[in-house]
């Protein structure tokens, strides 16, 4: 029930994936001539009449006059015109058609190569990247252009089709149409001019056109037709929940790089859309692939599985059975399919062969063994393979460590006396095994048994053995020679294939824990520039919503780097150098991208001299983009919460400023409007003291809100960094006075003892800032100090900086809130500020003195009863010719 519930989901959600997009229709056809444009004008014909928008993007008509004539009537999209070689050839303008946006566009001959310069390199990415804008596509193409069938189109009609189009987007049909023409019919045609002109019909007749080779392409475009209906009568069924479906078994495709992977892909590719299971590739390798030859043929083999809709991967590790096994365990495939490999007669007699040990070992899976063509040519050329598998270094150093052995064998026997010198020599097989590859080791296993043979078993200076000991003895040390360089050897390739992948995990570890650290997008970006060009050698280029970030010194990319750049980040695939994609520039883009769509582009730019990167360094890559891209999401969702924390704090802000506003501008102005009324209705009959009195309030409110005003300009300035110092020098003795002076004005019962150490040098300082400061200070301590108690204020020289102590004697700050008083609109009942006031005085305070590079900080009594407000103040001298209106 679970299995059936599963395969009804996966039903549905294909289908509800090719309805998300635009939908493609075929016209199939088994060879030119058969009538696909014909059919696919005339069903485009039919929608115009139906009202339904349609526009050609591209028809080629090759001249047939019945053909052309069903063009009229249909919009015909002019052809964009490309230089090229100095000619200018026309080619069809995706731009223009995704501008346009029809509900139906006609692109015909899906496998056209497009003329260099395009976006793309084939027509069917133009018609990927339609119905990726939601467009429908309706295209033609014939059953030789299929890329699985490529082999079999070949050996039918010894022709190889260099255009061809992956099978996967055969996958995103929604219709397909079988235009079918017979044998007979067609070779009319063709005889009649109707498919190509006398002199290219007459060769085409000898060769591709035969009739056995059109009944053959029938076949395989009727196949694949059926396979087509057979499959979405499938999909419909399990959509509907129908039983009696088989589950889905996967297909893992081995290749190893030494001739026909591409052939087993395919391979591959057929049995696995055969049997409607998803399917892969893989290699497993030891250590790093040295030989070029051997890595492109890698590489093309894994591009081309990736355009046939499959997966592949490079598993690292020592032993392919395991490898294969492991990897086919975590893919879920039940079946393996491999080439006949070239068996060694010993390892066939002792069940090693990589046949047999899958037999073994893999008791759950199906193996298919194919035979390759070129299989019988192999194993002709097998000493030549042979000799492949050395390199003339290692040959010289199996040479060299015979050659020392024999010396050392030499030297202990004459002067110290040691009999078994077999050891000697089973050291040098061991010590070429640990350094080289097995053929390597087998060779110096071979010269070592022949050189002690030759110098140290009597006879000496011939090959034969005159006693039966001996016999057993080089027999003996032959097989314990072959067996430690086997097991060398071996433990070896495991060394390079754990050192290999150590080196990608390290590396994608290393970008994690910097990016884990970057607090901010451009820690980001210069954590992953930094490992490109340390674990890649490659230099990095990154757009990130409409920021560019290039690493110093690095050329910028051109425009038609730019506009592939552009392509990659909106349809989020790779583009550039090393794919299909306008891969005529410099650089290789890939998108970054997140669950929520396309964050930026990632631009790498290999260096001059620099090989064309492998499937591994591919691999890391992407995936170090990818961990690129992860962290840009995080930190723009620590952007977020802080944006969302310091709404929050505004709004409270704002709230409490209101509710300040409310009181502390109504308060002032009431009591001035009153005074001013009473002025003006009574000045008459009352005494000069009553209206100096009033005249008083009204000075004193004015005064009060003048102060209120100002803290809120200065609160202001200092949170839009619009506070500018214009330093100069004042003396400390003076800028106290001031603001004592200052402070009596206003509250002429105020009380201050002052005490200034001698000797106090001027200071450069903004002096209107650091007295508003102090007297923010002093005003707090005498509203709380009890009335005719002092305020202290002590100014004195301590560690190089200027401290200023500001004590009143009234109840103090609880310790738990002293930081909290330099809070915008905090204040304490029980402390410094009461109900009275606004909160922002020493709120402006802290700003003033910190854009001095000072501090402010609130500390208890002297002897526990009040609060010491502390003001430091670094003793800062100007530079040389700054005057004092500079900041």
């Amino acid at each position: 029930m679970t299995d059936t519930r599963e395969t009804q989901a996966n039903a549905l959600l294909g289908e509800l994936q090719r309805e998300r997009g635009g939908q493609l229709k075929v016209f199939l056809g088994a060879a030119p001539g058969v009538g696909k444009t014909y059919a696919m004008l005339s069903r485009a014909a039919e929608m115009k009449r139906q009202g339904i928008d349609v526009v050609v993007g591209v028809v080629e008509t090759h001249g047939r006059s019945e053909t052309a004539a069903l063009l009229e009537g249909l919009e015909v999209l002019p052809k964009k015109q490309i230089e090229h070689r100095d000619h200018r050839l026309q080619e069809f303008d995706i731009d223009a058609m995704l501008a346009r946006r029809p509900q139906v566009a006609l692109i015909d001959e899906l496998a056209h190569r497009n003329v260099p310069g395009s976006r793309h390199e084939r027509r069917w990415q133009d018609v990927v990247e339609l119905l990726d804008a939601g467009i429908d596509v309706y295209t033609t193409i014939n059953i030789q252009h299929l890329e699985s069938l490529n082999d079999i189109v070949h050996r039918i009609t010894g022709v190889r089709v260099t255009e061809t189009v992956p099978d996967a987007i055969l996958d995103r049909l929604r219709d397909i149409v079988l235009v079918d023409l017979p044998p007979r019919e067609l070779v009319e045609r063709l005889k009649q001019g109707k498919v190509y002109v006398p002199e290219q019909a007459a060769h085409a007749l000898q060769a591709f056109f035969s009739p056995s080779n059109l009944t053959a392409l029938r076949e395989l475009a009727m196949q694949t037709a059926a396979d087509r209906v057979d499959s979405d009568l499938r999909d419909a069924q399990s959509a509907r929940g129908i039983s009696g479906l088989g589950v889905r078994r996967g297909v893992l495709v081995a290749i190893d790089g030494r001739g026909q992977s591409e052939y087993m892909v395919r391979v591959g590719r057929r049995l696995a859309e055969r049997r409607d299971a998803p399917w892969a590739v893989v290699t497993v390798q030891a250590g790093r692939v040295s030989d070029a030859k051997q890595q492109l043929e890698l590489d093309r083999a894994f591009a081309l599985a990736r355009r046939l809709g499959g997966d592949a991967a490079v598993v690292q590790g020592g032993n392919v059975v395991d490898g294969l096994l492991d990897h086919a365990a975590r893919i879920g495939a039940s079946a393996i399919v491999l080439g006949r490999t070239r068996e060694r007669p010993w390892a066939r007699m002792f069940n090693r062969t990589l046949t047999q040990q899958l037999i073994q070992r893999g008791a759950h899976y199906e193996l298919t063994i194919i035979s390759t063509p070129e299989a019988r040519a192999r194993a002709r050329r097998s000493w030549r393979d042979v000799r492949g598998l050395m390199s003339g270094s290692d040959a010289a150093l199996a040479v060299v460590a015979a050659a020392v052995a024999v010396a050392l064998a030499w030297l202990a026997e004459r002067w110290v006396g040691l009999e078994d010198l077999s050891l000697i020599f089973i050291v040098a097989v061991v010590l070429v095994a640990a350094r080289t590859r097995m053929v390597a080791a087998v060779l110096a296993a071979a010269l070592c048994f022949l050189a002690y043979n030759f110098f140290f078993i009597e006879p000496r200076l011939t090959f034969f053995i005159g006693a039966r000991q001996g016999v057993i003895t080089v027999v003996l040390f032959l097989l314990a020679a072959l067996v430690a360089g086997r097991l060398a050897s071996k433990l070896r390739m495991q060394v390079l294939a754990l050192r290999a992948a150590n080196a990608q995990a390290t590396a994608l570890q290393d970008l994690s824990r910097q990016l884990a650290g970057a607090a901010d997008l451009g820690q980001v970006v210069r954590a992953g520039r930094e490992a490109f060009r340390r674990t890649l050698g490659m230099e990095a280029w990154l757009r990130i919503g409409e920021q560019d970030f290039l690493s110093p010194g690095i050329t910028p990319p051109d425009d038609k780097a730019m506009a592939a750049a552009a392509w990659s980040q909106r349809n989020q695939q790779p583009a550039g150098r090393h794919t299909d994609t306008l891969n005529s520039s410099d650089w290789w883009f890939l998108p970054l991208v997140d669950d929520r769509g396309t964050l930026g582009v990632a631009g790498l730019r290999v260096g001059d001299g620099v090989q064309k990167p492998g499937i591994e360094q591919r691999r890391l890559a992407e995936a170090m983009v990818q961990e690129i891209a992860q962290a840009i999401v995080r930190t723009r969702l620590v952007d977020d919460l802080e944006n969302a924390r310091v709404g929050n704090e505004t709004e409270r802000l704002r709230s409490a400023l209101l509710s300040s506003v409310s009181h502390d501008l109504r308060s002032p102005l009431a009591a001035i409007i009153g005074a001013a009324s009473s002025l003006d209705h009574y000045a008459a009959s009352m005494s000069s003291d009553d209206r100096h009195s009033l005249l008083e309030t009204i000075r004193l409110e004015g005064e009060r809100l003048d102060r209120y005003i100002q803290n809120l300009l200065d609160m202001t300035r200092l949170g839009h960094g619009g506070l500018t110092l214009n330093r100069d020098w004042i003396g400390v003795d003076e800028l106290v006075g001031s603001a004592v002076g200052r402070m009596q004005r206003y509250q002429s019962g105020a009380r201050f003892e002052v005490s200034i150490e001698p000797g106090l040098a001027p200071i450069w300082v903004h002096p209107a800032l650091i007295e508003q400061a102090l007297f923010n200070v002093m005003e707090n301590a005498a509203k709380f100090s009890p009335p005719g108690v002092a305020v202290g204020v002590d100014a004195r020289l301590v560690g190089g900086a200027l401290r200023i102590d500001v004590r009143d004697r009234g109840p103090g700050i609880p310790e738990d809130e002293r930081k909290r008083i330099f809070d915008v609109f905090y204040s304490v009942e029980r402390g410094d500020r009461g109900r009275e006031g606004t909160g922002l005085g020493l709120t402006i305070c802290q700003g003033m003195i910190g854009a001095h590079g000072g501090s402010v900080e609130a500390l208890p009594g002297a002897d526990g009863q009040g609060t010491t407000i502390r003001i430091t103040l670094p003793l800062i001298e100007p530079s040389p010719g700054a005057t004092p209106a500079d900041e």
